[in-house]
């Protein structure tokens, strides 16, 4: 079969299985064409496929059939030779399970095959060469990962050109079970570093209903711990979230809390980064509002970093060590609200207590509560949201720790007033080792919102929050 003048990538009624349509350049001699380039087909419309393996099969006999199987990896199927009639069976989980995709190749067309999507051929010619490239390297081990239905489902009716009856099929092809008891291939993990913290926890909940989420605690991967990153098998992973931080920020001004605060926050994300890319998997890495002065009322991402305090270098640094890796995304946020000691939480048990808090006044940002921030970048990566750094922070106008802590008094059934304001500089007396708090805490989030990404009401989440947590009598 011909190729096209130009290279044109074409989707299938089976999300992410693409045809390739390729140029063939003919003469007496025969034809050349570009069975694979990276940077063409990616600019196409293709995923930013990186194999690692090509196999290659040879089919002597025209009726030739192979399949269906789906496998753990991508790849890219091509006709180096003869022509096959190709047909894929949707395998993941989901509405779209057991949806039937067909259509002739030959040598000017090629198909991308996601994950999860089973692929048979029949060869329409003897003397067939088919070619695939695939995303992770083939072991025995790696057979326990697919999946299998039967070329003859019933349920399927694939209108092979030449029967079943008559075609070449291994015994085993042919034992494959009924799509009805096929198993699904389930989607590669999500890794969560810090699965203990406020924001790993807000994941916990989110893994309750979506299996592709994997908790790592401290155990599991402790980055105070040299060479981490080297131990973590990433083999099964689409992303890697880093939740886990070094937060203490008075702490981190002192020696021991410094070195702790640059070995966690910079050193072991930079090993990180450098695994994750060695690996193939984009990162996430959680960075904080501390990577600015305050001095700016608001700021996006394109505002320049200054950092005053050590734990906000160290974020600082972290983050260029991430960006440094053109698929990664770093997402900033600030005064985190979760499950855990937070300020919201605190202001409730002062209340409680009958103690009025001082609190400064002249400190200004938004909440950010760890389900939307959790909720936000599970949105940047289910919608293939370009890489790059992101604000993600709660909604509505910008409002001091003062201010917050009254509603927090009120909401509780508290009298706000006992809430006294007090400046920063009056809250840093007679304490040496505080570290510098930006004074303007107030992220842009437009670009996030431009992905299609819908802010709940932060007065909403806070009430909805101090209801969950209420502590009983």
């Amino acid at each position: 079969m011909g190729g096209t003048a130009e290279l044109q990538v074409e989707e299938s009624t089976i999300p992410g299985l693409k045809v390739v349509h390729l140029p063939v350049h003919r003469d007496e001699r025969g034809w050349f064409k570009e069975n694979w380039q990276r940077e063409k087909m990616v600019a196409a419309g293709l995923p930013d496929f990186r194999p690692v393996q090509n196999n290659a099969s040879f089919n002597a006999q025209r009726g030739t059939t192979r399949g269906l199987h789906a496998e753990p990896w991508d790849k890219y199927i091509s006709v180096l030779s003869g022509e096959i009639f190709g047909a894929w069976v949707d395998l993941r989980p989901g509405k779209g399970f057991g949806r039937l995709f067909t259509t002739h190749m030959g040598e000017g067309q090629a198909v991308f095959v996601p994950r999860g999507v089973a692929n048979a051929f029949q060869t329409l010619a003897g003397n067939t060469v088919y070619s695939y490239l695939v995303t992770e390297h083939w072991t025995d081990a790696a057979r326990a990962g697919y999946s299998y239905v039967n070329l003859a489902d019933p349920q399927l009716r694939i209108p092979w050109p030449i029967s079943l009856d008559a075609a070449v099929i291994s015994k085993a092809d042919r034992e494959h079970p009924l799509l009805a008891e096929a198993k699904p291939l389930q989607p590669k993990k999500i890794a969560v570093l810090g699965g203990s913290g406020q924001l790993g926890r807000a994941f916990a909940v989110l893994a309750q209903r979506d299996e592709r989420i994997a908790l790592y605690t401290r155990a599991e991967a402790d980055l105070l711990s040299p060479g981490f990153a080297s131990s973590l098998d990433l083999s099964n992973c689409s992303h890697v979230v880093n939740a886990a931080a070094m937060t203490a920020v008075d702490r981190a001004q002192t020696p021991p809390g410094s070195a702790e605060a640059w070995r966690v926050n910079a050193v072991a994300v930079r090993e990180l980064a450098a695994r994750c890319a060695e690996q193939g998997v984009p990162l996430v890495h959680v960075s904080t509002d501390y990577v600015f002065d305050g001095a700016a009322r608001e700021v996006d991402e394109q505002h320049p970093i200054a950092p005053a305090g050590v734990y906000g270098q160290s974020k600082a640094a972290g983050e260029q060590a991430v960006l440094a890796h053109g698929v990664n995304y770093v997402v900033r946020t600030s005064w985190v609200i979760g499950q855990g000691n937070n300020f919201v939480s605190t202001m409730r048990r002062l209340a409680e207590q009958g103690i009025g808090p001082r609190v400064v006044d002249d400190q200004f940002g938004r909440l950010t509560f760890a389900s939307e921030l959790a909720r936000g970048i599970m949105h940047l990566l289910d919608t293939g949201s370009d890489p790059g750094i992101y604000h993600l922070q709660g909604s509505g106008e910008s409002a001091s720790w003062y201010q917050i802590a009254r509603e927090v008094f009120a909401l509780c059934g508290y009298d706000p007033d006992a809430v006294h304001p007090i400046s920063t500089q009056e809250y840093a007396l007679g304490k040496p080792e505080l570290a510098p708090r930006p004074a303007n805490s107030t992220m842009d989030t437009a670009k996030l919102q431009a992905t299609g990404f819908a802010q709940l009401p932060l007065p909403e989440l806070l009430e909805q929050f101090l209801h969950a947590s209420r502590v009983k009598p």
